[in-house]
């Protein structure tokens, strides 16, 4: 066995440390790629994405009562893509023509068939579309990948350095645009009546497709809003750092489109939402332009289960498309040091008011609320007076359908 000397070890070390450190000073330093270019224009060609996009068999997929597809969505890659979608139809007399709806999931799903029949069971047309280039299948957040799918989402954090025309909310808000095309084109479908809602990642994405496409009536974004930067999926942006995070607020933000939102929306969340809370929320609806419900249920689960079903979704949808009678509006609300009160006017007997209040602060996910009665009375106002340590109340008013419509709320300022 041969004995190494210690000082011939160590200098050994050294000088093949010092090699490296030199080979790697040598190798010359790739330059920073520059940051993909600023639209020239609108994000989106609304005229192109206005054009019914090519269909193609999806033979596949089968559900009952609808109709599996996939139609052509934009380049990805230079590459042509296919999108996944379900189309369905209720029974329509001749010459008749019905509503429509456009249906777009949230994270860790896909085109659901379930969501198509529910409408169609109403009198409506719908159609769903994957929005990150999945087909039906697998497991929540585990779909299958199409060949031909467009990028994958949800955010498109990761993918911010790339050409703006290749990121996920470029394709999503695109494809969604495509399949309300392929809806008005179908001949039992009224191009004149169709409304958008959409889930979770859904709902942010309502909140942009609505400000783009002017043609719907409606959209209901269902827990999903802008302001990105100031609810619970701040970190996803910020850790771009400071260039990159303002290019995705900038382009993929909803704040910076709201403004365009000129359609009758309905905005339906949870008091405790636990990725777009209340503050975002409210930024949200108050920079849309046009005119705006509110439905925010206490502890209201997130899910795609509970974002189908509220009824106030079909009712509002009613109200527009089919001359229903429409959801209680608000007309005023105010707060005199601790007695608080709102104002409404509604076809529909309101049955119940409710103070949805908290006295915590910190995160909103976690913020405990207590709902306490509010009196009517005959001059359509709803009163109560906040308990001491109040830091947050809103009313929800009730009607005799059961459904529910909300004041915004307001943060008390502790004296």
């Amino acid at each position: 066995m041969h004995r190494i000397n210690a000082c011939t070890f160590w200098l050994t070390i050294v000088l093949v440390l010092g090699s490296a450190a030199s080979l790697a000073a040598a190798e010359p330093t790739k330059p920073t790629p520059p940051p993909p270019a600023e639209p020239a224009g609108p994000m989106w060609d609304l005229k192109a994405l206005s054009q019914t996009p090519k269909v193609y068999p999806a033979d596949d997929f089968k559900a009952e009562g609808v109709k599996a597809l996939f139609y052509e969505g934009v380049p990805f890659h230079g590459q042509p893509t296919r999108v996944f979608a379900w189309l369905g139809l209720p029974k329509v007399a001749a010459g008749r023509r019905v509503p429509g709806m456009v249906l777009v999931h949230g994270g860790g799903g896909t085109a659901f068939d379930d969501w198509v029949r529910l409408w169609n069971q109403r009198g409506y047309a719908a159609i769903a579309m994957d929005t990150c280039g999945c087909l039906p299948g697998g497991a929540h957040g585990k779909r299958p990948r199409h060949a031909q799918g467009g990028p994958a989402g949800w955010g498109g954090y990761g993918q911010i350095d790339e050409p703006r025309q290749d990121q996920w909310a470029y394709h999503a808000v695109a494809d969604a645009i495509l399949a309300h095309s392929l809806l008005r084109a179908q001949g039992e479908v009224d191009p004149q009546r169709i409304g958008l809602t959409g889930i979770s990642w859904g709902g942010y994405l309502t909140c942009l497709i609505a400000s783009v496409d002017s043609r719907f009536r409606f959209a209901v974004p269902v827990y999903g809003c802008g302001f990105t930067t100031e609810h619970s999926f701040a970190k996803s942006v910020l850790s771009l750092g400071p260039a990159r995070a303002d290019r995705w607020m900038r382009w993929w933000d909803p704040a910076s489109y709201l403004k365009h939102d000129r359609i009758p929306m309905l905005w339906v969340s949870g008091s405790n939402d636990f990725a777009y809370t209340l503050n975002a929320y409210q930024k949200s609806y108050r920079t849309a332009s046009g005119p705006r419900t509110l439905c925010i249920r206490l502890r209201m689960p997130h899910g795609h289960g509970p974002g189908q079903s509220p009824k106030e979704i079909l009712v509002f949808a009613e109200s527009v498309l089919n001359g229903g009678d429409p959801l209680a509006k608000i007309t005023d609300q105010g707060r005199t040091d601790r007695q608080a009160w709102v104002a409404f006017d509604s076809r529909h007997r309101i049955v119940k008011a409710e103070l949805n209040m908290t006295k915590d602060l910190g995160r909103w996910p976690d913020r405990k609320w207590e709902a306490l009665p509010a009196p009517l009375d005959k001059a359509g106002r709803a009163t109560a007076t906040l308990p001491e340590g109040t830091t947050v109340y809103y009313f929800n008013l009730v009607d005799d359908r059961d459904c529910v419509v909300s004041s915004e709320h307001e943060e008390v300022p502790k004296p």
